[in-house]
């Protein structure tokens, strides 16, 4: 199932992703479902993750990893780019925000 890392600078954002993470689960399971795969929301893990320096790229930065699935690879930018602009109109983020998709192959540790 699709892991998602937001990594953060700035604390107003920090408030607003925790306020609307149910939406944003939902968000994600809709834009990672595919021909192959229909998820749910409960499926998709979200971290919030504090990063402290000045190394990052963006005030908040975004990774999901998903498996490497034929339909999520033809849309991987259209899913990067609808991701940014729903953490930055929706849940109106303020800060500039960046997106990566990475798609490898999956093996998981658990049974259905």
């Amino acid at each position: 199932m699709p892991t998602v890392n937001i990594f953060h600078q700035a604390e107003l954002s920090v408030d607003v992703l925790h306020k609307n993470l149910m939406s944003l689960r939902d968000f994600l399971a809709k834009e990672l479902t595919c021909g192959d795969i229909a998820l749910k929301p409960e499926e998709v893990s979200v971290r919030i993750i504090s990063v402290q320096g000045a190394g990052m790229i963006a005030p908040v930065e975004i990774e999901v990893t998903a498996h490497a699935f034929e339909d999520r690879i033809k849309r991987q930018d259209e899913i990067c780019l609808r991701i940014r602009e729903f953490i930055k109109q929706k849940l109106n983020v303020p800060h500039d925000v960046r997106v990566w998709l990475l798609l490898p192959q999956l093996g998981h540790s658990w049974e259905e």
